[in-house]
C-alpha cells in the first residue's frame, strides 16, 4: 500500500515591502527551493504594523524591529539570520536646514517625524537625543513631509536613506555612525526575523528554509535584485542593488559574534534607560 502523503502546511510570512526583505525572501516567493510540506504565504506590511501584529502572534514567521522584539519575545523566537544591521550607517535624521540635535529635545518646539514607535530607528533616536516631540508618519511619506515643512526633521529608514538629498534635505545625524562611535565600531541592529514559539520542534526546519532563501538570493544576485526592484520606490537598478547590499550580506546569513553582542548591548542599554519593559531572551535560533 502506498504511504499516505503528509498534508501541506501553509505558513504566514510577514515582511516589509522593501527591496532588502524582498531579496531575502525571493527564493521562497519564486518557488526556487524545495520546501517539502511547507507553503509560504507572504504578507507585506510596513515594519511597525508587523511589530504590532506580532503582539497577537498573527503570523507564523515575521520580520520585526529589534526594538519591537522586546515586546513580542514571549511569543516569538529570534532567528540567527535575517538580520538588518547598519555597518557604520543606519537610519538618518534629516531636515531642510542645519540645526543642533539638541533643538529636537522635548519642549523646544521642534517636531520630528518617525516611522513607528517600536522601530529600532525610534529607539536609537531616543538613545541619541532623549525625549522629543514626535508624530508617526508612514515611512515612505517622511521625506516629503519634511521637505514641505510639516515637520522640522524626520527619521528615515529603507530607501529614503539613499534618496533624501533629491528633495533638498540635509543630514543631521546618521544613527549608524553614532552607534558605532558609542560602541567601538559595532553594527547598529535594526531588524530581525522571528518564528512563533508554538511551532516547537518544527522551528529548526522552518529556520533552515528561511536561511536557504537568503543564501539563494546572495548566490543568484542578479535575478534576486531584479525581483526586488519592484519594491524599490523610485530606486533605479543601481540604487536598489546598493541598498540591498547595505542590509543583506554575510551578516544576514549569520549575525556573527559581534552582531549578537550588538543586539544584546542595544537592548540592554534600552532596558537600563527604561525604554523597553524588560531585557528579552535572545535565542538566535539556527
Amino acid at each position: 500500500m502506498a504511504e499516505a502523503q503528509t498534508a501541506s502546511q501553509t505558513l504566514l510570512l510577514g515582511h516589509s515591502p522593501d527591496p532588502d526583505d524582498a531579496f531575502m525572501h525571493y527564493a521562497l516567493a519564486a518557488d526556487k527551493l524545495d520546501t517539502g510540506n511547507y507553503r509560504f504565504e507572504h504578507r507585506l506590511e510596513d515594519i511597525e504594523t508587523l511589530n504590532r501584529r506580532a503582539v497577537h502572534g498573527e503570523y507564523d514567521i515575521t520580520a520585526v524591529s529589534i526594538h519591537g522584539y522586546a515586546f513580542v519575545a514571549e511569543r516569538y523566537a529570534l532567528l540567527n539570520h535575517g538580520a538588518s544591521m547598519g555597518e557604520g550607517y543606519g537610519p538618518r535624521i534629516v531636515a531642510r536646514e542645519e540645526f543642533a540635535l539638541s533643538e529636537l529635545e522635548q519642549g523646544k518646539g521642534r517636531r520630528l517625524a518617525i516611522p513607528g514607535e517600536w522601530t529600532s530607528a525610534h529607539l536609537a533616536t531616543q538613545m541619541r537625543i532623549g525625549a522629543y516631540d514626535f508624530e508617526i508618519v508612514e515611512f515612505d511619506q517622511i521625506p516629503q513631509a519634511v521637505a514641505e515643512g510639516r515637520f522640522d526633521a524626520g527619521v528615515l529608514i529603507h530607501e529614503g536613506q539613499l534618496t533624501f538629498q533629491e528633495l533638498g534635505l540635509i543630514l543631521l545625524e546618521d544613527l549608524g555612525v553614532w552607534w558605532g562611535s558609542e560602541t567601538g565600531g559595532m553594527p547598529l541592529p535594526l531588524g530581525g526575523n522571528t518564528v512563533r514559539r508554538d511551532h516547537g520542534d518544527a522551528i529548526p526546519k522552518i529556520s533552515s528554509l528561511l536561511q536557504e532563501s537568503i543564501r539563494y538570493g546572495l548566490e543568484h544576485r542578479d535575478e534576486a535584485v531584479q525581483y526586488a526592484l519592484q519594491f524599490g520606490r523610485d530606486l533605479d537598478l543601481a540604487q536598489a542593488d546598493e541598498f540591498i547590499g547595505m542590509y543583506v550580506n554575510d551578516r544576514t546569513l549569520d549575525y556573527q559574534d559581534e552582531g549578537r553582542e550588538s543586539v544584546r548591548l542595544f537592548l540592554q542599554r534600552a532596558c537600563d534607560l527604561g525604554l523597553i519593559p524588560a531585557m528579552p531572551p535572545l535565542d538566535f535560533v539556527r
